[in-house]
């Protein structure tokens, strides 16, 4: 599977393309098996496999649109490839339970759940 990045102007032309939306991940895709050279304007570069892949070690940093500062907090964990933290994943969990983040999370969900 390959993570693509469709402007939302753009999405019905990736889906006619054969682009699926990953509702889950919010994230459009090219299924695995199918060739990706009608997606390459959209290929993430991170993505494993994808033109470009290991141009940039690092990801840019996420920008607050309304301040324009980078986004950075207190329990902020780069994490190895293009995943949801808040969906369990089998190659983040560690990474996520040793810096705390999963325990801040746990706290947070349940502090909501009292109100």
């Amino acid at each position: 599977m390959k993570i693509l990045k469709v402007p939302y102007a753009e999405k019905d032309q990736a889906k006619a393309l054969g682009a699926r939306w990953n509702n889950e991940r919010k994230t459009w895709y090219v299924p695995d098996g199918q060739p990706t050279a009608p997606f390459e304007k959209w290929l993430v570069a991170s993505a494993p496999g994808a033109a470009g892949a290991g141009a940039s070690a690092k990801p840019a940093p996420r920008v607050d649109a309304h301040a324009g500062v980078p986004v950075v907090g207190a329990l902020y964990v780069a994490l190895e490839h293009e995943c949801n933290p808040f969906v369990e994943c089998a190659q983040c969990a560690p990474v996520l339970e040793k810096s705390g983040w999963k325990a801040a999370h746990a706290a947070s969900k349940a502090m909501l759940r009292a109100v």
